[in-house]
């Protein structure tokens, strides 16, 4: 650090002094008065007197910065073309742009400023981040994501990982245009969520399965009566007018209050929906998951993390055993009766995202899982058919 950026950093932290003794006076200001007292504040303070109006506005904007958004990597937030950023400690940055992971200059004076950062931000919106919870997720209003842990659980530091939400609403004809996924098999999974099939997308982190997932369900009929329920609320389902959204809750400081997606499929089913959506399941509420996809609700959407159709499977089984009494062999009938078809994502080392397999679930056979490939790729720019024709049609009534 040089002596001016040491000056500035001094500058700064004062002022944030100043403006936080102002603000013991005042509760819960908002945005617009914040940044009218951190104005006053700069007016008024001789540090500042000699610098440039453009200076001052500057300097008012990295205080705010600090005090109610993430400090130095806010650029990087307000950057369009930065869709995740990772903060590894107060001197490691990164960020991911057009699916390339780069490190980035931006540094944190010290582990203790990129605390007090994120402690604040994650409080101003009324999130537990202390440690005595060091462990914490945040869905910021614009759908970003944002997750963070802090020491002693992360020896080197604070870490940030932020997920944001692009803004940009993908369609089918657009996946098909970037190589996402084929024409053939783009036409056949329409067809299967029109005809109510079950499809369960797997794939792992940042591969794509909510951005897939909201595609998809737009081609669900306008008229039937959809449930979501979410860690953290992504989905943005277009054209459905009887549309219930449910979003889950951590427990409160004393530990009640809890709203788990097991929770929610279980009060979903009194809500009479046409359909379920799950954003992801990850544990003991698959169970729940398997219970609403055998009592009725076809056509259900749903997510989780896995590296092929059967990796999915033998997953969701081990899940399903540690939230539920029932043998292992009842669990695989049961699975392939409720999933009709397993899409896998994947991205490769470029950042390229598409479309690896889709597979029909057949009914088991002894202990292993019966799984049909019906779209595959082989190593091209999109997955290709590898089944007959007809067996597509069998599967749901697909016309070609």
């Amino acid at each position: 650090m040089n002596q001016s950026e040491f000056e500035t950093d001094e500058i700064k932290e004062k002022l944030i002094y100043y403006v936080l003794s102002v603000l013991r006076t005042e509760s819960d200001p908002s945005d617009d008065r914040l940044k009218q007292i951190i104005s006053e504040v700069i007016g008024i303070d001789k540090n500042t007197s000699q610098m440039s109006l453009e200076d001052k506005r500057t300097l008012a904007q990295v205080v705010f910065n600090s005090l109610r958004r993430l400090d130095v990597i806010e650029p990087l937030m307000e950057d369009p073309s930065v869709t995740e950023i990772m903060v590894n400690g107060p001197y490691k940055v990164f960020y991911e742009r057009g699916g390339k992971l780069y490190k980035s200059d931006i540094r944190f004076k010290d582990a203790q400023s990129l605390k007090t950062v994120i402690s604040c931000f994650f409080a101003n919106r009324n999130r537990p981040l202390n440690e005595a919870n060091p462990i914490s997720d945040l869905r910021l209003p614009d759908g970003s994501r944002a997750n963070c842990v802090l020491p002693p659980v992360a020896p080197d530091g604070p870490i940030v990982t932020i997920r944001k939400f692009t803004g940009i609403s993908h369609d089918i004809v657009t996946l098909i245009r970037q190589g996402f996924i084929s024409e053939e098999a783009a036409r056949f999974l329409c067809e299967c969520v029109k005809n109510k099939k079950t499809i369960f997308l797997c794939g792992g982190t940042g591969s794509g399965k909510t951005t897939f997932l909201n595609v998809l369900s737009s081609f669900i009929p306008s008229t039937e009566r959809v449930v979501t329920i979410e860690d953290s609320a992504e989905l943005n389902l277009k054209g459905i007018d009887n549309l219930v959204r449910m979003e889950a809750r951590l427990p409160g400081p004393d530990g009640s209050g809890e709203v788990n997606i097991g929770m929610m499929i279980r009060a979903a089913l009194r809500m009479r929906p046409d359909r379920i959506i799950v954003g992801e399941v990850r544990g003991s509420e698959s169970a729940d998951m398997m219970h609403a996809l055998n009592t009725g609700h076809r056509g259900s959407l749903s997510t989780a993390h896995a590296n092929s159709c059967i990796e999915m499977l033998e997953r969701l089984t081990g899940m399903i055993m540690a939230g539920s009494s029932l043998p292992y062999d009842a669990i695989m009938t049961q699975l392939s009766m409720g999933i009709d078809i397993m899409v896998h994502i994947t991205r490769d080392r470029n950042g390229r995202r598409f479309v690896d397999e889709i597979c029909s679930v057949l009914p088991s056979k002894g202990k292993d899982f019966n799984l049909k490939n019906l779209f595959r790729n082989q190593g091209g720019v999109n997955c290709e058919r590898v089944c007959d024709i007809e067996e597509l049609k069998t599967t749901c009534s697909y016309q070609g």
